[in-house]
């Protein structure tokens, strides 16, 4: 096998392919939930404890715990080099589930090695990147994570006849190309600011403190976690709840079939991926942030509020995907990813993110619970009132206090905020 390092586009495009694999498995199960549930015989509730336990919440949030710290410890390329390994086993046992208990443990490891690969390659992508071009770096990996689901549910689409076996064949394909990224990843260069770090780090060795008393010991952290915190929970409280959830709404609140379904979700996703590219990536570096964001957030309020009160007809539908999947695009995953990764200083940057993907997660898994469980209570008018104002405070927190950071270096953001 070569040695030679992989760096430059191609190392982008590997470290990209963990985001693809995050939302590629979310979606994987979304789009076979309802077969799932048939085949198993599976209750409301049991369905919502699957999502809950899945990459979409509580499995990503402790693997995020985990592995930002070991991020911080061992190296953002340590994290890349076993991860992909647990992403296979998981995928391996949803494809050869045959009962619910293998069912469950395939989402949950799935969810494990999501969560801990995505702070690491946020990290990673940031501080590899240049300073005028950070924001399409970051933008390359939400690129893919919007291609992740764009693809799988264009393929659940195709293998809809197939049933519960088209399905598998979905976590057959995540299988394949997590052995694609774990080939590439080994190959990456270490981080230079993670090197430069523990190189300080040894030259005035002392006692240490744990890593939570190093984060929550600087009030600049506290305040930049409740603010992340509070843009990315608020939003993916109603973006986790759709990247799971969707096309079961879509088939039990709409009347629609799987086939039509998966194809609005594909449509959806590929709109979030052009928007990504074409819109984040492109302006991300170049326009005001704060406006940017404003832009977003105010599309995806708008977007549920179509759904909500003009209902399921298929003009409603079509205007609600559209402008939800532009929002998505440009909106709280992007910017929350961007931030997460300036706010903090190098030698835990990669553990304040696993605190604040482990908070937004885990409240995504109760949500989880909850979500499916009061569709069945309550009137869908109720239950996206409900989404509609989670978005508007995601919207009032990240327009009112979106950071300064545009255009400046990681090191000299770090300096501003923590001092020299």
């Amino acid at each position: 096998m070569s040695t030679t390092p992989v760096k430059g586009k191609l190392g982008t495009f590997a470290v990209s392919l963990t985001n693809f694999l995050d939302s590629g498995c979310i979606v994987a199960g979304a789009s076979g939930l309802a077969l799932w549930a048939d085949h198993f015989n599976l209750s409301s509730l049991t369905v919502g404890l699957l999502g809950a336990f899945s990459a979409n919440a509580f499995g990503s949030a402790i693997g995020a715990l985990i592995g930002g710290h070991l991020a911080d410890k061992f190296g953002r390329k340590f994290i890349m080099t076993y991860n992909m390994i647990i992403y296979m086993l998981g995928a391996l046992l949803v494809v050869f589930a045959v009962n619910p208990a293998l069912l469950f443990a395939g989402f949950l490891v799935l969810g494990l090695s999501v969560g801990a690969g995505v702070p690491a390659s946020w990290t990673y992508l940031s501080e590899t990147a240049e300073t005028t071009n950070r924001a399409k770096s970051i933008g390359a990996s939400q690129f893919a994570w919007s291609l992740g689901p764009a693809i799988i549910f264009t393929l659940g689409t195709l293998f809809a006849p197939l049933g519960l076996l088209g399905n598998r064949l979905l976590f057959v394909i995540l299988f394949v190309v997590a052995l694609i990224a774990w080939i590439l990843q080994r190959k990456l260069e270490e981080s230079a600011s993670f090197t430069a770090e523990k190189a300080k780090q040894a030259k005035a060795p002392g006692h240490k403190r744990g890593m939570f008393k190093e984060i929550f010991a600087h009030a600049i952290n506290i305040r930049a976690i409740g603010f992340l915190v509070g843009v990315y929970l608020f939003w993916n409280l109603v973006a986790g709840a759709m990247g799971f959830f969707m096309p079961y709404v879509y088939t039990t609140c709409g009347g629609l079939t799987d086939f039509q379904a998966n194809m609005l979700q594909a449509v959806l996703w590929v709109l979030t991926a052009l928007a990504t590219y074409f819109g984040f990536a492109k302006l991300g570096d170049k326009i005001d942030q704060k406006k940017f964001f404003f832009v977003g957030a105010l599309m995806a309020i708008i977007s549920w509020a179509i759904l909500t009160f003009i209902g399921f007809g298929w003009g409603a539908l079509w205007a609600f995907v559209i402008i939800w999947g532009i929002s998505a695009g440009i909106g709280a995953q992007a910017f929350y990813a961007l931030w997460a990764t300036e706010l903090f200083a190098a030698k835990y940057r990669g553990g304040a993110q696993g605190i604040m993907f482990f908070a937004v997660r885990g409240a995504c898994g109760i949500w989880s619970i909850v979500f499916p469980v009061l569709l069945g209570a309550v009137s869908f008018q109720v239950g996206g009132s409900i989404m509609i104002g989670f978005l508007i405070v995601s919207l009032v927190i990240g327009t009112i206090w979106a950071p300064k950071t545009q255009g400046k270096t990681l090191a000299q953001i770090e300096a501003e905020r923590y001092g020299e």
